[in-house]
C-alpha cells in the first residue's frame, strides 16, 4: 500500500518518485560542515568537472588582480543542445572577500546538480531545458587572504589591490595588526580608572558599560591594531581597493559619494571578467548572488529614483519568486535594497537587472534568527549561551596581555572572525541546501516556450490565412518589461519559411484567435515578425499571416529567442477534412 501511495504521489506531481538524497551519492566526496579556501575550492571544482564530463565544462573567465583563475562551472548535459542555446541562469558568490559562505552555497549547487543528473527526475529536467554558469569565487584574492592572513569578520571586503584607503599619499601603510597571534582582529582593552566599564566578577571575558555619572575600571580601545601611520586611526589603510559591489555600470557613483566605487564602472579586472562573460550570453535568464548576513532576499532598485526600472510585470515575477524564498529560507526576509537595507550604486544585481534586463536576486546569508531556530532577539545572554554550549568557545579568544606602542599594557581578546557573519560549520550544509532549493525554484521559471494552436483556413483560390499561437507557461517572460522599454538585447522573431511557389503577403500579431481587425502588420518582411515584447510569462502570443500558395506546399515556422529554446514546427498548406 505505502509503494502504491508512492506512485500515485509521483504520478500526480509528475515524474518519477526521486530518490532520497543519501541515495544520491556523488563520484566527488565534498564535505560543506567546513569551509575551503581558494585552493581547495578551486581543486574541488576540477575534480567535479573531470568526474563528470558529461555535464561539466570548467573554464577560467580571467584572472584577479593578483593573478588567480577566476574559476566557473558550466553545467549542461553534453548530448543535449549547446548551454549557449538554452535558458541559462547565473550563479555567483563571494564578491566580498569576508562573505565566504557564499561560494560554498555555488559549490553546493555544482556538486548537488552534477549528482542529482539521471537520478532525480525534476533536476534532470531542469538541467536538460536550461544550463547554469556558476562561479563560487568572484574574489579569489580576498577569499584567500581572510584564510591565509589577518581578517576579522567584516574584512578583507574589497579586492586586493594597493590603494591609499585614507588619502595621506601613502599605500597600504596602516593595515591589521594581529597583536596576540590567534589570526583574528579582535578587541583591545585598557586599564583606566576614569574608564566606562567594569569587568563581570564572574566572567572575566564580560565586560559591562557603567551608570551615567559613575567611574569604570576598563575603557575600550576598539578594534585590534596600532596607528602605524599616526594619523589617530587603526587599520585605516588595508591592501584593498575596491568594493566590487559598487563598481558594476548601473548606476554607478564615484568614490566621494559612494566609498569604494573605484575610479570608473569594471575597473576592477574581476567586475570587468564577470560582466564580459555576461554581457556575451545573452540566454542568461536568471540571476543569483550570494552575500552575507542577515537573511534577506534583495532585488533592486538600489537608489530610490531608480523604480523606473522595475515596471509592474517584473515586480510580480520578483513578487512570485521571492514569496516562495520565504518558504524556503526560514527567517529570511524578501527586501528592496534602497527601501529596506541601504542605497547601493554600482551594485551586481543592479546592474543586472537595470541594464540587462534579467530577473536578479541576492541572497543576504545567515541570519540570527537561525541560531535559536525562533523569532526571539539574540541578545548578548543569549549569544554567550550559543558560544558556551553549542559552539564550545571556538568563535571567542581568550583574553591575553599585550604591549601597545601607543597604550603600553592593553588586554587583546573577543569574538574572533568566525563569530558573527559566518554560519556555524554544523549548520552550513543546510544553509547551502535551502539557498540552492531557492536557485532551482527561480531557474524553473526560466522561459519555456511552445506552439499552441495553429489553425489554417483557405481563404481564397491559392490564398491562406495562418494563425499560430505560441505559449510560455513559465513566470519569466523571454524578454523582461524592462527590456522592452530599455530596447535592450535582441527582439523575439516569429519566422514563416516556404518552398519557390508559396510566398507571405501580410504578417503581424493579433490580439486573440477571434480578431479580424487589422493586425499590427510587420511591413518589409512579412515573413518575418519581430515580437519585441516576447512571450510574456505564464501567457501566449498570437500572430496570423496571409499566404499565398498551391495546396499541399509544405512550409515551417521558427520561434528563435535569446533566452528561450527555438522552436519550430512543420506548416502545410492544407485543410484538414
Amino acid at each position: 500500500m505505502k509503494a502504491l501511495i508512492t506512485y500515485f504521489l509521483a504520478a500526480f506531481l509528475g515524474g518519477s518518485p526521486a530518490p532520497a538524497q543519501e541515495h544520491m551519492p556523488s563520484r566527488v566526496q565534498v564535505s560543506f560542515n567546513r569551509y575551503h579556501d581558494y585552493g581547495e575550492m578551486s581543486e574541488l571544482m576540477r575534480q567535479i568537472a573531470e568526474a563528470y564530463p558529461e555535464l561539466v565544462e570548467l573554464r577560467s573567465i580571467g584572472k584577479s588582480e593578483q593573478g588567480r583563475e577566476m574559476w566557473l562551472a558550466i553545467v549542461n548535459p553534453r548530448h543535449g543542445r549547446p548551454h549557449a542555446e538554452k535558458p541559462a541562469m547565473f550563479i555567483d558568490g563571494n564578491i566580498h572577500g569576508n562573505e565566504i559562505q557564499g561560494g560554498e552555497v555555488v559549490l553546493y549547487t555544482l556538486w548537488y546538480l552534477t549528482k542529482a543528473y539521471g537520478r532525480n527526475g525534476h533536476l534532470t529536467e531542469l538541467m536538460d531545458e536550461s544550463a547554469f554558469y556558476l562561479l563560487p569565487m568572484e574574489n579569489p584574492d580576498s577569499r584567500a587572504a581572510w584564510f591565509a592572513e589577518v581578517s576579522s569578520p567584516h574584512g578583507p571586503r574589497g579586492n586586493q589591490r594597493p590603494h591609499d584607503d585614507d588619502g595621506d599619499g601613502l599605500i597600504d601603510e596602516d593595515g591589521p595588526d594581529d597583536l596576540d597571534g590567534d589570526g583574528s582582529i579582535t578587541q583591545m582593552w585598557r586599564e583606566d580608572p576614569e574608564g566606562q566599564w567594569i569587568r563581570d566578577r564572574f566572567d572575566d571575558r564580560i565586560f559591562r558599560r557603567v551608570e551615567a555619572g559613575q567611574t569604570g575600571d576598563w575603557t575600550y580601545l576598539e578594534q585590534e591594531g596600532i596607528d602605524n601611520d599616526g594619523d589617530g586611526r587603526i587599520n585605516e589603510d588595508d591592501t584593498t581597493a575596491e568594493d566590487m559591489n559598487r563598481n558594476f555600470p548601473a548606476d554607478w557613483k564615484p568614490s566621494y559619494v559612494q566609498y569604494g566605487a573605484g575610479p570608473y564602472p569594471l575597473s576592477s579586472p574581476e567586475t570587468r571578467s564577470i560582466a564580459d562573460f555576461v554581457a556575451a550570453h545573452p540566454n542568461i535568464a536568471a540571476y543569483q548572488s550570494y552575500h552575507n548576513s542577515g537573511g534577506m532576499i534583495l532585488r533592486g532598485p538600489g537608489s530610490n529614483y531608480r523604480n523606473e526600472f522595475y515596471p509592474r510585470s517584473d515586480v510580480r515575477v520578483y513578487d512570485t519568486i521571492a514569496k516562495m524564498g520565504e518558504q524556503l529560507l526560514p527567517y529570511y526576509r524578501s527586501m528592496v535594497i534602497y527601501r529596506d537595507l541601504y542605497t547601493v550604486h554600482g551594485g551586481e544585481v543592479n546592474w543586472a537587472a537595470e541594464s540587462l534586463g534579467i530577473i536578479s536576486f541576492t541572497n543576504e546569508l545567515w541570519n540570527e534568527g537561525k541560531y535559536f531556530q525562533r523569532e526571539t532577539p539574540a541578545d548578548e545572554e543569549r549569544m554567550r549561551t550559543w558560544r558556551d554550549k553549542l559552539d564550545f568557545g571556538q568563535t571567542f579568544t581568550p583574553y591575553s596581555w599585550v604591549q601597545h606602542p601607543r597604550y603600553g599594557r592593553v588586554l587583546v581578546g573577543g569574538l574572533n572572525k568566525w563569530s558573527s557573519r559566518v554560519t556555524p560549520t554544523f549548520m552550513l550544509e543546510e544553509e547551502c541546501h535551502r539557498n540552492f532549493a531557492f536557485t532551482m525554484f527561480h531557474a524553473e521559471h526560466m522561459p519555456r516556450v511552445r506552439f499552441g494552436a495553429c489553425t489554417l483556413n483557405q481563404v481564397g483560390p491559392r490564398l491562406w490565412e495562418l494563425t499560430i499561437e505560441i505559449e510560455n507557461d513559465k513566470a519569466i517572460s523571454t524578454r523582461s518589461e524592462i527590456m522592452q522599454r530599455k530596447g535592450i538585447g535582441q527582439p523575439d522573431l516569429l519566422e514563416l519559411e516556404f518552398p519557390e511557389g508559396a510566398r507571405v503577403l501580410v504578417g503581424g500579431r493579433v490580439a486573440d484567435r477571434f480578431d479580424h481587425t487589422p493586425l499590427e502588420e510587420q511591413r518589409f518582411e512579412p515573413h518575418r515578425v519581430l515580437l519585441d515584447s516576447g512571450i510574456p510569462g505564464q501567457g501566449r502570443v498570437l500572430c496570423r499571416f496571409i499566404i499565398e500558395g498551391e495546396e499541399g506546399l509544405k512550409g515551417k515556422a521558427r520561434f528563435t529567442s535569446d533566452r528561450a529554446i527555438d522552436i519550430e514546427r512543420e506548416l502545410p498548406l492544407l485543410v484538414e477534412p
